[in-house]
């Protein structure tokens, strides 16, 4: 099953390539537009992070709203961009994350973003 998943995967172009492997913690994918990962730490850890990154990265925050499960981050950034930070509680230390950046999303800003957010995390 999996070669013949990998083997679809090497016939698909762009993103959904990338998406192979995708659940396990510390992977990384780039899906239609929006960066997603999964981080083994606590949606309050990884909060935090988030925030702090936001705030690194000079981004303006536009909304903010956290619950117990899941929590978004709204902002924009210089040239007015939105950007979206959705985190997702998984288990109680698994935290699922998902960025967008723009419209259509972007690759670089939202890798830019999760890194220096997996950053924080250390």
């Amino acid at each position: 099953m999996l070669g013949l998943l990998i083997s679809l995967a090497a016939l698909i172009p762009g993103c959904l390539a990338v998406a192979v492997g995708a659940g396990a913690v510390g992977t990384v994918a780039y899906i239609k537009g929006d960066l997603e990962a999964v981080e083994a730490k606590n949606i309050d850890a990884v909060y935090a992070a988030t925030k702090q990154a936001v705030k690194q990265l000079g981004l303006t925050v536009t909304s903010d709203y956290k619950d117990v499960h899941s929590a978004e981050i709204i902002a924009r950034d210089a040239e007015d961009r939105k950007t979206t930070i959705k985190l997702k509680a998984v288990s109680a230390q698994t935290t699922k994350l998902s960025i967008r950046v723009g419209t259509f999303g972007n690759k670089v800003r939202s890798s830019l973003i999760y890194q220096k957010i997996h950053d924080n995390l250390k």
